[in-house]
């Protein structure tokens, strides 16, 4: 990665969740003139070999022979002066998950990464020095990868795992050896980790920043993280085309308590950045009206690669529209309803699978939940719930509506439940609502 900046290259991670095929998109959309990839990963690079044309070098890690990169390594000559290259040049495609449609490649250029460190430093991680050790639980090929960036700005220590999947157990482990003092993770991940038995087999009070960001965290985990963990839970929301710079919630709003924190909010906005609230014609609205949340400032994107179509419609209005649905409160905190994708209309009403998803979690039996609108005769959609139980745990339908009653509306209650052992998810964490749906489906 530094050594593509410092030659004016443009940097293209993936993930290695991705399979063969899905590498061998981004290999091609993006046009990439060099292929790195791993010798444990040969399928991966025939396929992106065979798809993109423009590629001229292929160079593997972990092999032998004259197209290893430490035979290339051997023989390199030193890069004594760095490309000279401005701030809206290129540095990074970053592709989105692709949970609707194919991903499509943010261009982040050189100034946008260098305020986006300042930024991570300034909001999120106040303090840093060389004395600190961050954790590395997520793929660096995306939000992780730009949460290292302020730690090697500040010199501190980026830890790794020893295997391909998140072991909790380790990661204590590693957090109480080194001191380990921040980490990145999404919510699942941050779940995973401290509902695990093992968070209280190791001393993890070196942690000032658990930050946390993807995807919303349900009430009922977040609360369950701070009994664990202190008041040390960092909250941002941001997106690939931010580099995750919309808003933040520190720990100091952080609390066990709901009337000491503004609850539901994914906090306010990030110092530089603009945040507003927008109608379908692009007029901001006021404090507590639900409208597309959109962004501007010098942490949003170039735009995206060879796609103007999407650009356009992306800034439209001249700010970044995010997808997401949501609201500001009187004090500018930021609360997201959902995406306006996962938004489906139940007998005339809006209806958003959050808030139903955040009252199901509030019932002792249920450890994860999905709410997903499909066609209805009647209603023309309804929701579906589709739930993980705790181990061991039971609970009906009639239970489960019972407990909504009093918290929901019964225009939002689920028509129907669904029961599965797990959820299907991205390479990143996420849950992916078109599998879910896909899945539904295809047992009708």
């Amino acid at each position: 990665m530094f050594a593509s900046w410092m030659i004016g290259a443009t940097w293209v991670p993936t993930n290695f969740r991705l399979t063969p095929p899905e590498v061998a998109y981004l290999a091609q959309s993006s046009g990439a003139t060099v292929h790195i990839f791993d010798s444990a990963f040969p399928d991966h690079a025939a396929i992106a070999r065979a798809e993109n044309h423009a590629c001229r070098l292929e160079i593997s890690i972990g092999g032998s022979g004259a197209d290893d990169w430490e035979a290339f390594a051997t023989h390199a000559i030193p890069i004594t002066r760095p490309a000279d290259v401005d701030r809206d040049h290129p540095a990074w495609f970053f592709y989105t998950s692709g949970t609707t449609g194919r991903p499509k490649a943010g261009v982040l250029t050189h100034g946008q990464m260098d305020y986006v460190v300042c930024n991570h430093l300034c909001d999120l991680m106040p303090a840093t020095t060389e004395h600190d050790a961050s954790l590395v639980v997520a793929p660096l090929s995306h939000g992780a990868g730009v949460h290292a960036l302020p730690q090697i700005a500040r010199g501190a220590v980026s830890i790794l795992l020893s295997g391909e999947r998140l072991d909790c157990e380790e990661a204590w482990r590693l957090v109480e050896r080194h001191r380990v003092t921040n980490m990145f993770t999404v919510p699942t991940i941050l779940t995973m980790l401290t509902r695990h038995e093992s968070v209280d087999r190791y001393d993890h009070s070196s942690l000032r920043y658990v930050i946390y960001a993807g995807a919303p965290m349900y009430r009922a985990d977040q609360i369950h993280a701070l009994r664990k963990l202190g008041k040390v839970l960092v909250q941002y929301f941001g997106m690939g085309e931010v580099t995750g710079n919309i808003t933040v919630l520190p720990p100091a709003l952080h609390s066990e308590n709901d009337a000491e924190m503004p609850v539901g909010s994914c906090g306010f906005p990030r110092t530089g950045m603009d945040v507003a609230i927008l109608d379908d014609a692009g007029t901001p609205v006021g404090p507590g009206t639900t409208g597309e949340i959109c962004v501007r400032g010098p942490g949003v994107f170039a735009g995206y690669h060879d796609n103007p179509e999407a650009t356009a419609k992306a800034t439209a209005h001249g700010w970044f529209h995010t997808g997401d649905l949501g609201h500001v409160d009187a004090r500018g905190f930021v609360y997201i309803t959902g995406r306006a994708s996962d938004m489906y209309i139940s007998g005339g009403s809006n209806v958003y699978p959050r808030e139903i998803e955040e009252a199901l979690l509030l019932h002792p039996a249920v450890a994860e939940a999905c709410v997903v609108g499909l066609p209805h005769e009647k209603w023309g959609e309804s929701g579906v719930a589709v739930l993980v139980l705790e181990p061991g745990a039971q609970a009906s339908p009639a239970e489960l509506l019972s407990h909504l009653d009093g918290k929901l509306a019964k225009y939002k209650w689920p028509q129907d439940f669904v029961f599965w052992s797990e959820l299907p998810k991205s390479g990143y964490g996420k849950v992916t609502k078109r599998d879910v749906k896909h899945l539904l489906q295809k047992d009708m």
